[in-house]
């Protein structure tokens, strides 16, 4: 009961509103309707007509998607949507990872359809959500003042947190961080005390799957290095964009972290290991400390405390920073730049708009959340329950939604409950833990540019940040002093033109959010 109140506590602050749900007619056509789909993002490059949720979408409502996904040999989602539009042979949906920017600076020019007035007449359940969160409308909406894509809306609140090894501190005696100075200490009681007691020192304090979790360290010296959930963004700093990378905090920051990557308390190999790195160290009883997400990582304790004696990986509240303060910079974004949207091709936009409205019912939030009733779940007590095989099973539960079409990038609302059951005990104290203090900050929701501000952002953006990721990972890795350079940088920056970057994002910004 307890962990079902922290549960519901938990989805009433969530970023997805619960509004009334109006139940879409259905079949939403007579005769089956056959709709072709560009569906490509990172775990799948194309969109499988035979998934159970399709099949089962299909008896509901009529309409039968069929894959027409270009670039299927491609791991990169934006360069198989630009393929698609350079073939010019548009299918009636286009959908996936990261399809904001390019939807709302094609849709404009007339490749995708406004869904405004479609959504007003024919989809009760994303107006509701769009006239519920303000916010997320304007975050979707392009510059021209239309909506031209239907977005994936996440749920729940947090999602990485600072995992440390608990058997280690209690093995040296120690209590769990609770200040930059005390993760120092800490980290270099994990480097040479021995505290998986093998007689080598070959402890990692500090690890990560990703590196960017190495760099993310310096939010202990209050600086950034993300507006949101996405690596490398920019924030919002007293109503007005920059990035986080050209700021004097980001520049302490980093010279520590690259101090304690010197010092042997970061996995010299972060940059090299990958997402092996949470598997590999762990297993080996070799690493001490990461920065992970609450679900998945808490589940070594089940599966290692059998093989690794003590073994107990525990979630701990971010470190005071060296001003005091402490935060979580990674939570759950409310909007994500991925969904679908309706090309100019589509010859049936009512029946379209009218089924992508159908995953915001109840029925299709199950659907898209949980799969096919029966098969992965039940209805128990007015809850939807995964089936014991589905929780027992050697594959994450995830991993089985995905591959029976639920959990995909279309535009669909999330259901934290669906998580919430795979999340291991440690994992709902760590959350439920977080909860009692304010570590969230203000997430930069994106902006939609014009085409000559995009133009602008093309130009200088993408050589700037190159510049600005081979400066960062050359500081930490030695090779020369971020604050002894920091005036040529700051130099290098602006004559690549980041200064031309940050007038036309925040014209963009003004014009969106004021």
């Amino acid at each position: 009961m307890r962990n079902f109140g922290i549960m519901m506590t938990l989805l009433a602050t969530s970023s997805l509103v619960s509004a009334a749900s109006a139940e879409s007619s259905l079949p939403i056509v007579d005769e089956p309707l056959e709709l072709t789909i560009h569906l490509h993002w990172d775990l799948a490059q194309g969109y499988e007509e035979d998934y159970p949720v399709e099949q089962k979408a299909r008896e509901l409502t009529g309409i039968h998607l069929i894959d027409k996904t270009a670039g299927p040999n491609s791991q990169n989602s934006l360069e198989a949507i630009n393929l698609l539009l350079a073939q010019g042979d548009m299918p009636d949906i286009v959908g996936g990872l990261v399809i904001k920017n390019t939807v709302n600076e094609y849709g404009p020019q007339g490749a995708f359809m406004p869904l405004n007035d479609l959504i007003d007449a024919h989809a009760p359940n994303i107006k509701a959500l769009l006239d519920a969160r303000p916010d997320i409308r304007k975050a979707i909406t392009a510059y021209d003042g239309n909506i031209y894509y239907v977005p994936y809306v996440p749920d729940g609140k947090y999602g990485r947190a600072y995992y440390v090894r608990q058997d280690w501190l209690d093995r040296l005696g120690l209590e769990r961080p609770d200040t930059v100075t005390e993760l120092y200490d800490v980290l270099v009681a994990f480097r040479d005390g021995d505290p998986n007691g093998n007689g080598v020192k070959d402890e990692i304090p500090f690890f990560a799957r990703d590196w960017e979790e190495a760099v993310r360290l310096v939010t202990l010296w209050d600086g950034r290095t993300s507006g949101s959930d996405t690596y490398h963004d920019f924030i919002v700093d007293d109503g007005r964009v920059v990035h986080p990378y050209a700021q004097e905090t980001y520049r302490d920051g980093l010279s520590e972290v690259a101090r304690w990557y010197e010092e042997g308390l970061i996995d010299k190999e972060v940059f090299t290991r990958g997402r092996s790195a949470r598997d590999a160290l762990l297993s080996a009883d070799l690493g001490g400390m990461t920065h992970d997400w609450f679900a998945s990582t808490s589940g070594y304790n089940s599966t290692l405390s059998g093989e690794i004696e003590g073994f107990n990986f525990v979630p701990f509240l971010p470190p005071k920073s060296i001003s005091g303060k402490r935060i979580e910079e990674h939570s759950r974004i409310p909007v994500k730049p991925d969904g679908w949207a309706i090309s100019f091709k589509n010859e049936h936009p009512v029946e379209t708009i009218k089924y992508f409205d159908f995953w915001f019912t109840e029925q299709g939030k199950l659907l898209s959340n949980f799969g096919v009733e029966g098969e992965f779940w039940d209805m128990i007590d007015g809850e939807p329950v995964f089936k014991p095989e589905v929780l027992n099973s050697s594959e994450p539960v995830n991993v089985q939604l995905r591959q029976a079409g639920a959990q995909i990038k279309k535009g669909f609302p999330q259901d934290f409950r669906y998580e919430w059951q795979w999340t291991a005990e440690e994992a709902r104290e760590g959350i439920a833990l977080y909860d009692t203090h304010d570590l969230l900050v203000d997430q930069f929701l994106g902006v939609a540019l014009t085409k000559d501000e995009q133009a602008i952002f093309d130009r200088y953006w993408p050589p700037t940040q190159v510049y600005m990721l081979e400066r960062q990972q050359a500081w930490l890795l030695g090779t020369g002093d971020v604050k002894a350079d920091w005036d040529d940088y700051i130099e290098a920056l602006q004559s690549r033109g980041y200064d031309e970057v940050m007038t036309v994002m925040n014209a963009a910004y003004k014009r969106q959010y004021d």
